[in-house]
């Protein structure tokens, strides 16, 4: 074939390259977005402060994506409300906090349990202890009884889930009775009310109100926690994806990135921003938390 021809031919095989090339839609060349969707949750999350970073999901977030490089990740930092819409937008949203409850389970699919956690229960100023006396024993709160009998104001973080249990209760409650916030910061918020005596109880995690008294500059002795009659020490978080044939497909791959994590990394990981007198203790029940786990 003469230098002419050969030429003609180069030019004709990239022009065939090309054609093929652009019938390939754009969607096969781009990887799949996955928004994370994030909200302020010490010792889970930590966006501000000297421990910025350094919580028990931000730490987990960065190896989940490290292996799942089929994904460009995106991440966003919501406020609970938000967080719970945006998973019913049927786009590839994830949220590595949730705990599971009936009305989630309609629009997200769940991993399995990624780490145990203590349960909610009130925070409390010790200067209100007197008025929860007749409604504790064995140290645990009669919430029900308690918020039937007098006229105390509970503060909640408004969508936020504190075990089904709890969420049962809450929903019996007379409006006038729950102080719901919708903010970003809405814990730190709740906890500024206390202290000015516009609501006497609140209902919260205490290593995440620990940390934030921590941050405002407060004593924790100031303060008491009391877990909640007939609710279990501790609740089991989840990676959470819209419910979508993504949302599964990628819950698939965080299974099996969490089988090795959730038994030999996240316990310690959180066991950190423990009380002392109860980081032992964890560290002993969490053997048993997922006890099939190889």
């Amino acid at each position: 074939m003469s230098k002419r021809g050969r030429l003609r031919c180069r030019t004709l095989l990239s022009l065939l390259s090309c054609t093929l090339l652009s019938a390939i839609p754009a969607a096969a060349w781009a990887k799949e977005r996955m928004l994370w969707v994030l909200r302020d949750l010490p010792p889970l999350t930590i966006f501000e402060g000297s421990s910025k970073g350094q919580g028990v999901v931000d730490q987990l977030l960065p190896l989940l994506i490290e292996q799942m490089p089929e994904y460009d990740h995106s991440i966003i930092r919501v406020n609970r409300a938000r967080g719970n819409q945006m998973l019913q937008e049927h786009r590839l949203t994830c949220d590595p906090t949730l705990l599971w409850t009936p009305e989630r389970a309609q629009y997200v699919h769940f991993s399995q349990p990624s780490l145990g956690v203590l349960s909610s229960g009130l925070v409390v100023r010790k200067q209100d202890q007197p008025l929860l006396a007749p409604y504790v024993n064995n140290e645990e709160v009669d919430l029900r009884t308690l918020l039937a009998g007098t006229p105390l104001k509970l503060g909640v973080v408004a969508e936020r889930s504190y075990s089904p249990p709890v969420d049962a209760l809450l929903k019996t409650l007379p409006t006038e009775t729950l102080s719901r916030h919708y903010g970003n910061d809405a814990v730190s918020n709740l906890l500024e009310m206390q202290k000015r005596q516009r609501l006497q109880l609140l209902l919260g995690y205490w290593p995440e109100a620990r940390y934030l008294i921590q941050q405002q500059g407060w004593q924790t002795s100031d303060y008491r926690f009391y877990p909640i009659q007939g609710v279990a020490r501790y609740q089991f978080i989840h990676v959470g994806c819209a419910d979508t044939p993504l949302g599964r497909e990628a819950i698939g791959h965080i299974n099996q990135l969490l089988t090795s994590l959730r038994r030999d990394t996240l316990p310690n990981l959180y066991a950190q921003w423990l009380d002392p007198n109860l980081r032992e203790r964890y560290l002993q029940d969490s053997q048993q938390f997922f006890p099939d786990s190889p």
